[in-house]
């Protein structure tokens, strides 16, 4: 565990930012749900609405609701809101009539003394549409925040294509969050910064929640905390070279773990240590290729390998996922496809990724990719088939080389004709290389009957049983 000096939150950064709350202020100016704040703030959040009419709610809240209620079990109001406010509940509305005329003052004063929000319903508004009204302004929120998170993540696409990527992608992260964004070295040093420069104590804690996310064998992806008054955030860059990127800022809104975890991919294959020579030469050879050059005479261009194809399919249905995936296996050669299909160079292991299902090639020499992309893709049949998360090639002969579902329905249709009876003495014929005795004993028959089952079983099928092709093709058909 980590041990520092501010409080820190371990965490992944969602794939898209969760519906955001919605103030209570937001809900009271719905002027025709005609709600009146008797006590408490209006500026708590609320993130559900939760109705109620038993005596302890308490062990069916889960927090942060707007609890409604009409009183029907409310002997004692002052025990109920300590139990209401102890689930941590945002806020109570309380439904006048048909229990109550009015809202108990006991109940007012009670959740005065605890600061809990007491919001009364009027007689003509029903609960259902202050609900409702609710996750309309949590829709309308959450539409707000996707447009933030969208333009957000076309800021950063367009600064990685300038001509120095790495600042542009720092300063448009650091100018989207309206905070300072920090890219950390392995050794906690920075390396390059953008936005307002922070105090003394929070640029301390950022570089400390860096640290968390390290180079640190098993450390997590992601971390948050507290420093300086501002809100942290550090992820670390994919590539095993152990960066980390730094983020500080006033507030946190829903949506920016999806913005940096954006900033993360680029800047991870940014920084992928790819240097520019083996770039020029993996250009050269793919330019080659599109202009009609053979791809043997391309591939001498690249290294002799032993390269690695991967395929690979799932991630979180964003544009980006197939980038994060290479960054996390440590290549720039990605196809998003589908399937998503990945080349690494000499050298980088291939690990099992969360929400993918990968196939895997044996490693193979720059010549041999065209196979190796073969292998891949029957290796990924066979995960998703088997439900495993990684699955490499295997060498089986040449069975191997097809794949099994193929080979089921291809051995249905050519075997169909047969009987039982048929299929099992074809089989035994064949494994014992034709020989009418060996069968017959094998079958506990006279070999005349097995003579007459192989000539009807030529006569079914339409093949000539003394062609060895044929053979062959019925024995892995049978099998």
């Amino acid at each position: 565990m980590y041990e520092g000096t501010m409080p820190v939150t371990v965490s992944e950064p969602s794939a898209t930012p969760p519906a955001p709350p919605v103030p209570l202020a937001a809900l009271l100016a719905r002027r025709e749900l005609g709600l009146r704040l008797l006590a408490g703030s209006d500026e708590v959040a609320l993130h559900w609405v939760h109705t109620t009419e038993m005596a302890d709610p308490y062990p069916y809240l889960l927090g942060g609701e707007l609890l409604m209620t009409a009183g029907v079990q409310l002997a004692d109001p002052a025990r109920f809101v300590a139990r209401v406010v102890e689930a941590g509940a945002a806020a109570l509305g309380f439904g006048v009539t048909p229990v109550y005329d009015t809202v108990p003052a006991e109940l007012v004063d009670a959740c005065a003394r605890h600061g809990l929000p007491l919001v009364e319903v009027p007689p003509r508004t029903p609960f259902t549409a202050v609900a409702r009204a609710l996750w309309r302004l949590m829709a309308e929120a959450r539409l707000r925040e996707l447009r933030r998170v969208t333009e957000a993540q076309q800021s950063l696409a367009t600064a990685a294509a300038r001509p120095a990527p790495v600042p542009a992608v720092l300063g448009a992260l650091a100018s989207r969050l309206g905070g300072r964004v920090v890219l950390f070295g392995a050794d906690g040093s920075e390396s390059a910064a953008a936005g307002r420069e922070l105090p003394a104590e929070a640029a301390r804690a950022l570089a400390e929640l860096a640290g968390v996310v390290g180079p640190r064998p098993g450390g997590p992806a992601s971390a948050s905390g507290e420093g300086g008054g501002l809100k942290l955030a550090a992820y670390a860059l994919g590539g095993g070279d152990g960066l980390a990127l730094g983020v500080a800022t006033e507030r946190r809104e829903p949506g920016d773990h999806t913005v940096a975890g954006v900033a993360v991919v680029l800047l991870s294959l940014l920084t992928a240590p790819h240097g520019a020579t083996d770039a020029s030469v993996r250009d050269g050879a793919l330019t080659r290729v599109l202009l009609g050059a053979p791809p043997g005479e391309a591939a001498a261009s690249l290294s002799a390998g032993p390269w690695t194809v991967v395929h690979a399919r799932g991630g979180d249905g964003t544009p980006f996922a197939a980038a994060a995936l290479a960054a996390a296996l440590g290549t720039a050669l990605v196809d998003a496809g589908p399937p998503v299909r990945l080349l690494l160079p000499p050298g980088a292991p291939v690990t099992a990724q969360p929400g993918w299902t990968l196939g895997v090639s044996a490693p193979s020499a720059a010549a041999e990719l065209a196979a190796a992309d073969a292998q891949a893709a029957r290796a990924l049949r066979r995960a998703e088939a088997s439900r495993e998360a990684l699955v490499r090639h295997r060498a089986s002969g040449l069975a191997g080389l097809v794949d099994p579902a193929e080979a089921a329905a291809h051995a249905r249709v050519l075997l169909a004709p047969l009987g039982e009876v048929q299929a099992e003495t074809l089989r035994t014929w064949l494994s014992l290389h034709g020989s009418w005795d060996r069968t017959a004993a094998a079958l506990g028959v006279h070999r005349n009957t097995v003579r007459q089952r192989i000539a009807r079983c030529a006569v079914l099928l339409d093949r000539d049983l003394d062609d060895a092709d044929v053979r062959m093709e019925l024995w892995f058909a049978l099998r």
